[in-house]
């Protein structure tokens, strides 16, 4: 039933991955790897596991994750032949030896619910396989709104590999490119999933590597991920609106106020003041201004250094 996809490019870590793979105790799945046209061959890593789980390997020509990972990923999802659900896992990431025994193991409740998303617990992991975080569970089940405004008030985290996704699901709404494919995951969780529910195993987890690698460790990247988060909530509000609480739409605005803070343009100021007004009203959007005038009025008490003088004696005037 379990289609194991890996769009892969780097070498680092790929035997540890394909090493949690081999340790699964259930080995009901089959692996597709795509390689993005990667300077880094991977068929000598490959052959060590020959006999240990099937995998099908596909060597594209033309590098397309440099310019879209999400056609990458697309691509790599077209290699699948007959299995039901589909995992795209990073060439780096790691699954516990019971995911997908977990996941038989939960089949009665997942059809009865019909449910379109399968989520796992996590924890995040460096280069050293050390945690970076606790393990994050979920509630068994959740709507695509309620887990986005968890994860955009830092309730939860979440990562494309630590998700199964129902295959004609994923080939009749597809994943939407954003840049550098930030937040497509997000997106991709609450459209699969609507109007069912998210189903959570939280007996088993994906370990999501950190690093310096990654997309979410460089921060080289951080305009370009800031740019991506004002197109998912515009997306999330021009489309998805009636699925958010007010209460929601306002976490929602926090994220994208601080995207903003980041990448200040007349641009984003628009769409930020346009969204407070049309999502919540016309006070939110006069709340927006006031913190913006504050926000500058301390850039420019760094910028004389006397703000943290005035922090010091503000600090003591409160005790």
């Amino acid at each position: 039933m379990i289609a194991i996809v890996i769009p892969y490019y780097k070498l680092e870590f790929f035997e540890t991955t394909l090493r949690s793979l081999k340790k699964q105790t259930d080995k009901r799945f089959k692996v597709y790897i795509g390689n993005d046209a990667s300077p880094e061959d991977p068929l000598f890593t490959l052959q060590e596991f020959e006999n240990d789980f099937q995998f099908a390997y596909h060597h594209f020509k033309e590098n397309i994750g440099g310019i879209s990972l999400v056609k990458q990923w697309e691509r790599c999802i077209n290699l699948v032949e007959s299995e039901e659900w589909i995992m795209i896992l990073g060439d780096d990431d790691v699954l516990e030896t019971n995911v997908i025994e977990a996941f038989y193991n939960h089949q009665d409740e997942i059809k009865n619910h019909n449910i379109n998303v399968v989520r796992f617990a996590t924890t995040v992991i460096n280069e050293k396989d050390e945690a970076l975080s606790g393990k994050y569970e979920h509630p068994v089940l959740e709507t695509g709104a309620a887990f986005l405004t968890r994860k955009f008030s830092k309730k939860t985290r979440s990562s494309l590999g630590e998700y199964l996704f129902k295959k004609e699901v994923v080939k009749k709404i597809k994943f939407k490119d954003l840049p550098l494919a930030w937040h497509s995951d997000d997106l991709a969780v609450l459209e699969f999933s609507t109007p069912n529910f998210i189903y959570s195993i939280n007996e088993a987890q994906s370990l999501i590597r950190v690093s310096s690698f990654s997309i979410t460790g460089d921060s080289s990247s951080n305009d370009r991920k800031n740019w991506a988060t004002f197109e998912f909530c515009n997306i999330l509000f021009t489309q998805y609106r009636s699925l958010f609480t007010k209460h929601q739409k306002t976490i929602i605005l926090k994220k994208l106020e601080i995207a903003f803070l980041n990448i200040p343009s007349l641009k984003t100021y628009k769409v930020l003041i346009i969204s407070h007004f049309k999502q919540i009203g016309f006070w939110s959007a006069v709340k927006f201004q006031l913190r913006l005038i504050k926000y500058r009025i301390i850039l420019i008490l760094k910028k004389l250094k006397i703000f943290n003088a005035v922090n010091s004696v503000y600090a003591k005037i409160s005790k």
